[in-house]
């Protein structure tokens, strides 16, 4: 049976009887604040016992902070019937535990004349986790900010410092050539040569600019072949051996593909810059519904506890790429234990 205080009013207590198994927390207070009914779901949420708060104050529930605005918000409630606190309208207040946590919730409050005066009811909801997601996903979007800005300015200075000034150069060669064609024929052909070489190099820092930005292999041959780009170009960066595990004729459509190529991407830069590994594997398996990655290295692992250094993405651009193709990602790392990361990406609705 739900906890109340002894009253006149036997609809009270009929109510009480069905509030008691709601799972929002609900409270009753008399005119007074005096809480004449607490639930179970309160009871959990709280952590006081119902001996232990029936007929004390609410303002216990409550940080010392909020104890003043909540006492004014209620007495004009009281005298209009009007309130700015409805569940779910995204306003978001705080509790106190027994255990001395503030804690955010979502709440409404109604009342109702009694025959023993007005009876407040407050219908609460620990959000905790919603505010803790909303915290990450705030920070993320701001890490991430910062990383494009420096995505963007790295590719601004590849295309200033390579592109720029070698079509600068090639420029002031071709003005050459305008005014000395006919009088040093040699020099102009050995001109035109070092042009050509130039022209040659400008085109592959095009394509790699360009790779990086968005990889043709992915939208040209599929997704098999782009990650083993992936791997071909990882072990040439960085001379690791990196033994990959994939389907020949593995296809996805977007924004399938584009999730798990980045994601591996994302895996194999993390193993560069951190992993200091001597081997790394790479694999990507197909089913019905799903379908499943893993890269893992036998480097120096890390502690998952300890916090991440500012500004760096690694994990939560992991979690955040799974989370918006509605996956899900698992990481496994010890400290001298190497680290594995698997993710499972559906793929609902098309055939393998």
């Amino acid at each position: 049976m739900p906890h109340t205080l002894p009253t006149a009013d036997s609809s009270a207590a009929r109510l009480a009887g069905l509030l008691d198994s709601a799972m929002d927390g609900i409270i009753t207070t008399d005119a007074t604040q005096r809480i004449v009914l607490y639930n179970r779901a309160a009871e959990k949420i709280f952590g006081w016992q119902p001996d232990q708060v029936l007929g004390q104050s609410l303002e216990m529930l409550l940080p010392h902070r909020y104890r003043r605005g909540h006492a004014a918000h209620v007495q004009r409630f009281g005298a209009t019937g009007v309130t700015s606190r409805r569940m779910g309208d995204g306003t978001v207040i705080h509790g106190l535990r027994r255990n001395g946590e503030e804690f955010p919730m979502d709440a409404s409050i109604s009342h109702l004349d009694g025959g023993e005066g007005k009876l407040f009811t407050v219908i609460l909801r620990d959000v905790s986790e919603r505010v803790r997601a909303q915290q990450d996903l705030a920070a993320f979007a701001t890490q991430a900010g910062a990383i494009r800005e420096q995505e963007k300015s790295r590719v601004a200075r590849e295309l200033h410092d390579e592109l720029a000034q070698s079509l600068t150069a090639l420029k002031m060669d071709a003005i050459w050539l305008r005014d000395h064609l006919q009088d040093d024929p040699a020099a102009a052909a050995e001109k035109i040569a070092t042009m050509l070489e130039m022209l040659d190099a400008s085109v592959a820092s095009t394509r790699r600019i360009a790779a990086d930005l968005r990889p043709l292999v992915l939208d040209d041959l599929g997704l098999g072949a782009a990650i083993e780009w992936l791997v071909q170009n990882f072990t040439h960066r960085t001379g690791l051996p990196c033994a990959l595990e994939a389907e020949e004729d593995l296809a996805l459509d977007e924004p399938y593909a584009t999730a798990v190529f980045r994601m591996v991407q994302e895996s194999l830069a993390n193993v560069a810059k951190h992993a200091h590994a001597r081997r790394v594997s790479v694999k990507v398996h197909r089913t019905a519904d799903a379908i499943r990655l893993e890269v893992q290295d036998d480097g120096v692992g890390f502690d998952l506890s300890a916090p991440r250094k500012a500004g760096s993405l690694g994990l939560a651009g992991l979690r955040e790429r799974a989370q918006l193709a509605k996956g899900c990602v698992d990481i496994h790392s010890t400290p001298g234990g190497g680290t594995r990361v698997t993710a499972v990406i559906p793929v609902a609705g098309e055939s393998p």
